[in-house]
């Protein structure tokens, strides 16, 4: 059985779990994702309501900050995960409303859609049931693609950062 690349670690079988900085160096990686949550937290607070339909671009983040390299936190994986569960979240929640139904849907659809297209992100299993169970009509779609593209671009970002502190270690 061969392994999911969504599962796999960056760099193959082989590749040792990323080395701890130090303390510096690990507040400097944390940095950029804190900043990007952030700025998106910011966004989200000037345009709407609906906060907590952002909630796990946070884990996300987290995530993307342990392992930049790991299959799970991949833009491919990102951003197929994210938005199907968006979008899973927000048709169960117009076909039920808020509540049981619309929330057992979204995730359960979630999870099959990530096993299926090779893109397991696990903080979407919480985005589908944010939007299934949100409180108020707006869709806010657009708003959370915009917040995903942003968390996409973090994920360069920090593979960059982990390259550059890795490079800047060796020379020491």
């Amino acid at each position: 059985m061969t392994e999911k690349e969504s599962l796999a670690p960056g760099g193959g079988e082989q590749r040792a779990a990323r080395r701890r900085l130090p303390l510096r160096g690990e507040l400097a990686l944390a940095a950029l994702p804190t900043a990007t949550v952030l700025l998106v937290l910011l966004l989200v607070q000037m345009l709407t309501e609906q906060r907590l339909l952002f909630a796990s671009l946070a884990s996300s983040a987290f995530l993307i900050y342990m392992d930049p390299e790991h299959g799970t936190n991949r833009v491919r994986t990102l951003l197929i995960a994210q938005m199907s569960a968006a979008s899973l979240g927000l048709a169960g929640f117009l076909a039920f409303g808020p509540g049981y139904p619309a929330a057992a849907l979204a995730m359960t659809a979630t999870i099959l859609l990530m096993i299926v297209t090779d893109a397991v992100h696990p903080p979407a299993v919480s985005t589908a049931l944010s939007f299934s169970l949100r409180a108020g009509p707006e869709s806010n779609l657009a708003l959370f693609a915009l917040a995903v593209g942003i968390t996409a671009v973090l994920v360069v970002l920090q593979r960059a950062a982990v390259w550059t502190l890795a490079r800047h270690a060796a020379r020491r």
